[in-house]
């Protein structure tokens, strides 16, 4: 009787290694998704907290060359030509600072991207 009892056991056994097989690929997949998640945050709070500290120093380095060129200006000429010279490097520090947040958010858009185009191996 035991023998009429071992092929369907056989057959249950492997259905039961394949569904785990599967559930353990899944949570692997689940896994490496949220860790995947957890760096490109971390990653984006060091992005963000450099980018604030860069954006300070640059703006002091403006405040401080904006009020020396004011102290050495001493007709309203100079302080025309003070007035443009900053204006033409606030404009330019702008610009530099969105192509730069641009870049990295095309490589934000990339990141997040590849994190859900990953494939799981076959």
């Amino acid at each position: 009787m035991l023998e009429f009892y071992e092929p369907g056991a056989a057959i249950i056994e492997d259905s039961i290694a394949k569904t785990v097989e599967r559930v353990n690929k899944t949570n692997k997949n689940v896994l490496d998704f949220m860790f995947g998640v957890q760096k490109t945050m971390l990653e984006e709070l060091i992005f963000v907290g450099n980018e604030i500290l860069d954006r300070a120093r640059v703006e002091t380095h403006l405040f401080s060359e904006f009020y020396s060129k004011m102290a050495e200006a001493h007709s309203v000429k100079n302080l025309n030509t003070m007035c443009k010279e900053c204006g033409q490097h606030q404009i330019d520090f702008v610009r530099r600072d969105s192509e730069r947040i641009f870049k990295h958010g095309q490589r934000m858009i990339e990141t997040a991207a590849n994190l859900f185009n990953r494939q799981p191996p076959a």
